[in-house]
Parts: structure tokens; sequence; C-alpha cells
């Protein structure tokens, strides 16, 4: 029986989300297609004929972008059973019950998908795979099975100071969270849980991903120090076998401050750069979020980390209810003052607060001045800023940074741009921004971030495909 796996967007990483159910599903004799619509055309073709079609939600623009995909599923004749997994779709269970998929798995998903698989083989569905399943039990975890993805090539690569670029493999050694962040996606799904994916298993996934070309490997784990001993462990038998490659990681920066004695053995084991959710540089903002950290415990790591030569990644949620005009141009300046604007991806600068079903911070006291109504189009509740200059900001700086990125703007010259319009919001003279000097840092080719919602040209390169595929699908499930 054929089964098909289908990402729709995973910010340029070739999806172990489809590896993993892939190695499951083929080890109990299943036919299985993985199709990555991030890198590869819609092709109906690829579909038909398969029994049950699984589409992962790993992040909002993801989630959003399949949208578009699952009423073009319904239609093909062969498929007795869709569902969605991951973390965006337990939280928007409803929306895409409506939109044909009977089946709604969160957590760790791998066990779902193939008893569903099997009871659509045996011709006898479950009804209780029908109901929401979010099982947070410990699984099995099994090598992945990248065989039937793209190659690495196709995805997003790091390119150095000097200007070499390297392909770039992705692995996952835990899963979940174990903190409480309150605006964070992975909180309602995982509550405060995380799972972690045996040494054994990571290195095995290395190791075909480094004989298919990789020469950096990213870590693209919630938070790599959520289990400190088990990353370490790793790293040892990743670099003792692999002594010439790079890697790089997501931590904290609670845990940047809290183990700062295990960042110097990563600086010397590989480590290029950190990617660290600051998210705001006001304590007041940061502990709305919860976020464990102030604006000077990212100080404090930052300098920690060049002290070691490791670069830091910094991400923001720039807008949310609580931001001021002044506030955000005092974020700006900090970014240039501490020599990191080479540092951020543009998009960073451009995000607003998502809201999805769940989230911790719809019990906000003074949700009453900007919550609105659930909007099913954004996937999440929908807000508007008590002061209506930062909301005509926020997509002043979206439209800037999607222009200046098709474009091919350098970071430098595309903060100058919302630099300016953050002053002409404030209407007020803009004075010349002097960057502190930094070192040249390496950067990821792909600019877009899971807390971004999908560009204008992602979606309508998507509708273009599945328009292009519509007088196919009848053929193809003929």
């Amino acid at each position: 029986m054929k089964v098909a796996l289908v990402s729709p967007y995973e910010i340029g990483r070739q999806p172990f989300a489809l590896a993993q159910p892939a190695a499951w599903l083929k080890k109990a004799g299943f036919e299985v297609e993985c199709i990555d619509l991030s890198v590869e055309p819609f092709d109906s073709s690829r579909i038909a004929g398969s029994k049950v079609v699984a589409v992962h939600l790993a992040m909002h623009a993801g989630a959003r972008l399949a949208a578009q995909v699952i009423p073009k599923l319904v239609e093909i004749e062969t498929v007795q059973a869709i569902c969605v997994y991951g973390l965006y779709a337990p939280v928007n269970e409803e929306y895409f019950r409506s939109l044909g998929c009977e089946y709604v798995f969160g957590g760790e998903a791998e066990a779902d998908i193939q008893s569903l698989c099997e009871s659509v083989r045996r011709d006898s569905p479950a009804e209780i795979l029908k109901q929401l399943r979010n099982s947070l039990d410990k699984l099995r975890f099994v090598s992945p099975d990248r065989s039937l993805l793209p190659d690495l090539e196709q995805y997003s690569r790091l390119a150095l100071a000097d200007g070499t670029i390297r392909t770039v493999g992705f692995v996952e050694a835990t899963r979940g969270c174990k903190h409480l962040c309150k605006h964070c996606p992975i909180v309602p799904v995982y509550e405060g849980r995380f799972r972690v994916v045996p040494v054994g298993v990571v290195l095995d996934d290395i190791r075909q991903q480094v004989e298919a070309g990789a020469e950096h490997i990213s870590f693209g784990d919630p938070d790599f120090l959520n289990g400190p001993g088990h990353s370490r462990r790793i790293i040892e038998k990743f670099r003792a076998e692999f002594p010439d490659h790079t890697w790089d990681a997501t931590i904290k920066v609670e845990h940047l401050v809290k183990y700062a004695e295990l960042l110097q053995f990563f600086a010397d084991n590989g480590c290029l750069f950190i990617t660290t959710a600051v998210e705001s540089i006001e304590d007041e903002i940061l502990q709305k979020l919860d976020k464990g950290h102030t604006e000077k415990d990212f100080r404090q790591s930052l300098l920690l980390l060049r002290k070691l030569g490791i670069s830091m990644m910094p991400t923001f949620v720039p807008f949310t209810p609580w931001t001021t005009l002044n506030g955000y141009r005092n974020l700006l300046g900090e970014i240039a003052e501490l020599g990191l604007a080479d540092s951020v991806a543009p998009v960073q600068l451009s995000i607003r607060l998502l809201l999805p079903r769940g989230s911790k911070l719809l019990q906000s006291a003074d949700r009453g001045t900007w919550l609105n109504e659930f909007n099913p189009e954004l996937l999440g509740f929908d807000w508007t800023h008590p002061d209506s200059r930062v909301d005509l900001l926020q997509k002043s700086v979206q439209q800037w940074v999607m222009d200046a990125d098709s474009q091919g703007k350098a970071r430098n010259e595309t903060f100058m741009g919302v630099w300016e319009r953050v002053h002409k919001a404030l209407g007020i003279p803009s004075p010349e921004l002097q960057f502190t000097d930094s070192a040249a840092v390496p950067t990821m080719t792909e600019n877009w971030y899971c807390c971004a919602e999908p560009t204008i040209s992602q979606q309508i390169e998507l509708s273009d495909q599945i328009d292009s595929c519509g007088t196919a699908i009848g053929d193809a499930a003929a």
C-alpha cells in the first residue's frame, strides 16, 4: 500500500519529520512517497495511488501553505485518509478537519501515523484514530530514511565569511521543550516536556547526510541544551568521527548563561554559531513572554560567545501588543550598537506576534485592549495594536524586507531601510546610523524563520503550482 508524506515548508531544511516516519512505514512494509513542497513542485501524479496522505505542519508558514494543498488532496480518488501532524496540527484541529482531514496527530506522531496506515491496509479504519491524538509517549526512534527526499544541495546552505558555501545537513537530537515561554507554539503541544533521540540514531542520521555531501550539521532542536549531557555526548562522538565538520544549534539565552562552561567545549569542537531567541530587549516584554532572561543576560551571553569565537544569531519578535515606536527604534539602535546588523536575518525585524489556539498569551490580563476574534485564515487570533502607527509600521517593514530580499540587498542596506521607516513613523528626521564594526559572520542562505508568516511570493508560487495541476488531478486519480 502506498503512503504519501508531505512537507509544505521547514525553513530550508531537509525535514527530519518526513524522514523519521518514512523509516517507520518502510520497515512496516509500506511503499512511501516523500514530497517536500519547499523545493519541489506540487505534482498530483506523485500522490495518485496513495491511500493515506500525511501532511506535516511544522510551523505557521507551513500550515498556511498546507491549507492551499489539502483541498486538492481530497479530490484524488485513491486517497482514503488524510492526516495532519506536527506542532500546528492539534492547535488547528477544527480548521483542518473542515478542509477534509479526518485525522489530526500532534506530539510524537509516528506511531499514530503507522497505526492509521495499518488500519487502512486492513480496510478497517479505527474510529479512535479520528479523535484528536496528541501522544507524548516515548517512541522507539529509528534511523531516519532520507533516501526519498530531495538532495541536500536543494536546501539552505551555509555561506561563510570568506565566501565559501557549504552543504548543510539537518538533524534533531531532541523534540519538544521543557520550558513554557508563553508565545511559543511548542508549549500547547508538549506542555513542558521533551523527548530525547538516542545518540546512536542521531549519529546514524549525521553519517547518512555526510555521505550525501553535508559539510556542516545544523541541530534543529528547539533548545539544544534541554539535555546538556545528551548534547555533549553527541558532539563528542560527532567530532571524533568527523573532526573537520562544523555545526550550529539553537540555545535559549537563559541556557547560554547557565551552561557557560559547556560553551567552551562547543567552541573547541567546531561550533560556528548559535541561534538564540532574544525576542525583545525590553525586560517588561520579556516578562510578559516568560522568556526566562533579561536584556542584561542577552548582552552577557553575546560577550561570552564572542570571546569564545562563536557567532550569535539572535531572533526577535519585535511587534507585540506592548511594542512602542520608540521601543522599536531602541531595538534597532541596540542591534547596530552591538554590531549585530549582519547577524540578524532581516525577516526578524518584521515579525509580528502569532497567537495560535492554546497560546498562554491569550490569558494576558490586558488582552481586552488588543485581542480580536480567532481568524481561520491566519490560523490564530488576530490582534490590533492600541497605537495604529505600530501596525502600519509592521506592514511597511514586512513589505520592505520582502522587497529587499527579492532584490538581493545586503543586510546592512535592508537594516538602513527599516531605520528610516521607524523614524518616518515617529515623524522625526532619520539620523545617520553608526554601525559598530563586527567580524564577518556565517549566514544561512534561507532567511525566513518559523515564527514568520509565509511570504506573498511563497503563497503565489504554491497557488500557481496547484492551479497548473488542477486539471491533471482527475486524470492522475484515474
